[in-house]
């Protein structure tokens, strides 16, 4: 593992950096990838560089890497965006870049290391994000890792030449049950945090 910073199961998580750039610019162009984010335009190696930078920089997003154990390979991001350190709030984000990786549970463990961080280690109160009516396994990713749906903002988005519905999903701290689960169901791993911040 290279510079850890939330260790799950099977992916940790680490900081982003400048090399990741290359990487992340062909996942950014291509339209399976980028049709369930908010990325309309074509993305280049500048791009994706000055990305890296700003987010490093940002006192209100952090965005981490997502590494596979098992072959130390980075195959996608995921972020805690727009946060209100007052309200203690954020909105979540994640991209499984690499598409070879999709389907795996990557995904949904990713989201809970990342939750459990917000609660336990950042002290947040609230996580909110939005999904497009089509993504029906983000949908389902979500909710197993604890999201409720909220509502729904009717066509509010237009995608290859379509009006869709945006759910609107979030999870509380007092809604995260961590590793607390059902009755013969394996337990939700833990994150471990290895750097605390306390930038506010």
């Amino acid at each position: 593992m290279k510079n850890p910073f939330l260790i799950g199961e099977r992916v940790y998580l680490r900081p982003i950096e400048p090399a990741d750039a290359e990487v992340m610019v062909p996942w950014m162009n291509d339209a399976e990838v980028t049709r369930t984010l908010q990325a309309p335009r074509p993305t280049t190696l500048e791009d994706e560089r000055a990305f890296v930078e700003r987010m490093t920089k940002s006192e209100t997003n952090i965005t981490l890497g997502i590494v596979t154990r098992a072959g130390d390979r980075f195959i996608g991001t995921a972020s805690l965006m727009k946060i209100q350190w007052r309200e203690r709030q954020a909105c979540f984000g994640i991209a499984i870049g690499d598409k070879s990786n999709w389907g795996r549970g990557y995904g949904t463990e990713t989201t809970r290391l990342l939750v459990e961080h917000s609660f336990d280690t950042l002290n947040l109160n609230r996580l909110w994000l939005h999904v497009y009516d089509f993504n029906a396994a983000g949908l389902r990713a979500y909710e197993k890792a604890g999201f409720r749906r909220e509502g729904i903002l009717r066509q509010a988005a237009y995608i290859e030449g379509a009006y869709h519905d945006v759910h609107t999903m979030a999870i509380l701290r007092e809604e995260w049950t961590g590793p607390v689960v059902a009755a013969g169901k394996p337990k939700a791993l833990r994150a471990k945090p290895l750097v605390k911040r306390s930038k506010r």
